[in-house]
């Protein structure tokens, strides 16, 4: 019984991890250039019951359940036009380096501005760095050549929060990105919000488990204590 409201605490924890996934997903569902995640649960492994008397086998329980790694999806999605002069699309693999104050990082979001000192920057004011490692001019009427706008291709790239992705640069892509366009989220809202309710009724499942187990171990005691 006890091994029992482990194993469901275990998957309660596991959803829950899981939901905290998916509600980043779905908030980013309009999120240009944003990879939707994808958990994949684990088991620790399984038990070998047995008879004591006998020896015979009974069956076997699951010990307990995880969330084992969660995978980002990077397949390039569609890319809109937006007219925007500034808007920026990768179409292939890459990413845009931008430079933060904890260093290089990328991002494929290629919804940018022009800071007041003339360069090109990202929605949190960071810079957009060209192929060179410099800061991205803007034009005086508005446009960036896009030939000159750095597209790294990052084999390893890891999510690091605000949309952006640390990683090894392997070099440099060799076309640039296509301007007055940004590329979609890659976040399915739909099947997004059938992985949640998945998960919600996963979660209730474990709390209901819980609390059968509470109620037996407490209705147990009550028969073995002395009248």
């Amino acid at each position: 019984m006890e091994r029992g409201l482990y194993i469901a605490a275990s998957g309660m924890v596991a959803e829950m991890a899981r939901q905290d996934q998916i509600a980043n997903d779905l908030a980013n569902a309009a999120t240009p250039g944003y990879k939707a995640d994808r958990s994949a649960l684990h088991a620790f492994g399984e038990l070998l019951v047995t008879d004591r008397p006998t020896g015979a086998v009974v069956g076997s329980v699951n010990m307990a359940t995880r969330v084992d790694r969660q995978e980002t999806d990077l397949t390039s999605q569609p890319v809109r036009d937006t007219g925007e002069p500034l808007d920026m699309a990768i179409v292939g693999e890459g990413f845009f380096t931008i430079q933060t104050p904890e260093g290089e990082r990328y991002t494929r979001n290629g919804s940018f501005t022009t800071a007041p000192n003339g360069t090109l920057v990202d929605q949190l004011g960071n810079p957009v760095l060209n192929r060179d490692g410099g800061p991205v001019q803007v034009n005086p009427d508005g446009t960036v050549d896009a030939a000159t706008v750095g597209i790294s291709l990052v084999p390893d790239a890891l999510k690091a929060g605000n949309g952006y992705f640390t990683g090894n640069a392997t070099g440099q892509a060799p076309e640039g990105p296509r301007t007055g366009a940004l590329e979609a989220s890659s976040v399915d809202a739909a099947r997004t919000m059938v992985d949640m309710l998945a998960s919600l009724r996963a979660f209730e499942a474990g709390q209901k488990a819980i609390t059968t187990i509470d109620s037996s171990l407490e209705r147990a005691n009550q028969l073995s204590m002395p009248r």
